[in-house]
């Protein structure tokens, strides 16, 4: 067979697959809000209007867009996930936002998490150890319309000139909960977090701060995250 006929029939191929246009997106959105979230324990109205809203097939690369309302994670390049739409609506409802809050990230990865959040009324600020993942995430909210400030730098450091946060969402994996967030944690406020010794043993934690500055926990949920990285360690 000449070159010619296998690159015809390669082009004749692709034609033939289903294109994915608005409408099919936003259809798959509505079944991921209803069959993935609304059907379980996802009940806060905001955290399922928020989910319904925001194009997580924007946050993926272009090659996955038709995988990015199925009910597990997705890669984004190095080396790094978007987090699974019910452990994202999850993490969301569990720290009760309110409209204003002023809410910390640590891990934008791709910006869909810190969109959600933007998108449910929150004051969004989100911190990214990796550079590259930084500038797309913010260059990519930017155009979408949603307003949250990402730096680039050490997520256990917090983004301390900015606190106190009402609220903070680690969605990195850590052996420890970081003092520095601790610290930039309100009075009242409310932390959630991946808590483990190591990836197979990873809890979601709520962590909560009370009036007078006492700090709880409670376990909610087992995971798997990537590693929250120390910004003094160099990455693999």
């Amino acid at each position: 067979m000449s070159l010619r006929v296998i690159l015809s029939c390669a082009l004749l191929l692709s034609l033939a697959l289903p294109v994915w246009g608005a409408e099919d997106y936003a259809a798959a959105r509505q079944r991921m809000v209803s069959e993935q979230l609304a059907a379980r324990d996802i009940k806060d109205p905001r955290v399922l209007a928020a989910m319904g809203q925001v194009p997580r097939h924007l946050f993926v690369p272009p090659d996955l867009r038709e995988k990015a309302y199925a009910d597990h994670p997705l890669p984004i390049g190095q080396g790094q996930t978007i987090s699974q739409p019910y452990i994202v609506a999850f993490m969301s409802q569990a720290v009760a936002i309110k409209p204003g809050d002023k809410v910390l990230e640590i891990g934008t990865g791709s910006g869909y998490q810190a969109a959600v959040l933007a998108a449910m009324g929150a004051e969004v600020y989100s911190v990214e150890i990796i550079p590259e993942l930084a500038v797309q995430a913010s260059e990519r909210l930017k155009r979408l319309g949603y307003k949250v400030r990402v730096m680039a730098g050490d997520g256990n450091l917090g983004w301390p000139g900015e606190a106190p946060f009402a609220a903070i969402l680690v969605t990195a994996g850590a052996r420890k909960i970081p003092p520095k967030l601790v610290e930039q944690l309100k009075p009242g406020g409310r932390m959630i977090l991946p808590l483990g010794p190591d990836v197979w043993s990873e809890e979601l934690t709520l962590v909560s701060k009370d009036a007078q500055g006492g700090v709880s926990k409670r376990s909610l949920l087992a995971v798997r995250f990537v590693p929250l990285v120390d910004g003094a360690q160099p990455r693999k």
